[in-house]
């Protein structure tokens, strides 16, 4: 069996000191799924406000079920548990299967509970910007809910803008550029990570609230 492909990464090098890095996860295994396509443009927009980005991609989460007391964890799994350790914030975009995230993704984010004893443990202090895409407004709605349940559970902040989105509609116009409401929800999300990153960053000052204000704009 041919491997899976792993994550991909800007440049797969060690991020500045000062340049907050993001974990991309999220998709299915569709290629060029609706999910997937929003998760990189985050991406970009993120590497265009300066961050540096790791993507793990759906076929890169083909993973064994999460069972806490293996002993031995898959290669890509303990790559992701790295990432996720040194990262500054982390966007997830899954589909809505019956009004819940996917079982693929729900799986890796299970891997979460290896970093338990870390001295920031699961997403401790991480932004979270959560993408949800389903075929309406109930499962889009109910999954983004679920999702942003499931970041709270491992400790981290959902960014205040969650972003669903209805695939029945038209995601691109006739040029094949991204619907600009939707692309506008992300480029708030966006700003909204790397603004909690760096007020996280700063020792958290009260110019926080201000800050998130000025990244609705």
């Amino acid at each position: 069996m041919a491997p899976r492909p792993g994550p991909d990464a800007d440049a797969r090098q060690p991020a500045p000191a000062d340049r907050p890095h993001i974990v991309i996860v999220g998709g299915t295994m569709r290629p060029g799924s609706t999910s997937e396509r929003l998760a990189r443009h985050c991406g970009q927009l993120l590497q265009g406000l300066g961050a540096s980005t790791v993507v793990f991609p759906a076929t890169a989460l083909e993973l064994p079920m999460y069972a806490p007391e293996r002993a031995t964890l898959h290669p890509t799994a303990q790559e992701f548990i790295r990432e996720t350790q040194r990262c500054d914030g982390m966007v997830i975009a899954s589909p809505g299967y019956h009004g819940g995230i996917s079982g693929l993704l729900k799986n890796a984010l299970d891997y979460i509970e290896e970093l338990r004893a870390d001295s920031r443990p699961y997403l401790h202090g991480r932004a979270v910007g959560c993408i949800v895409t389903a075929a309406g407004w109930q499962g889009a709605n109910s999954t983004l809910a679920a999702l942003r349940s499931v970041v709270h559970a491992l400790r981290g902040w959902p960014t205040p803008l969650g972003v669903a989105v209805n695939s029945t509609q038209s995601l691109v116009d006739a040029a094949g550029e991204l619907n600009p409401d939707i692309a506008h929800q992300l480029g708030i999300m966006a700003r909204q990570i790397l603004q909690i990153a760096q007020w996280r960053e700063g020792g958290g000052s009260t110019a926080a609230p201000a800050a998130l204000a000025c990244a609705t704009a």
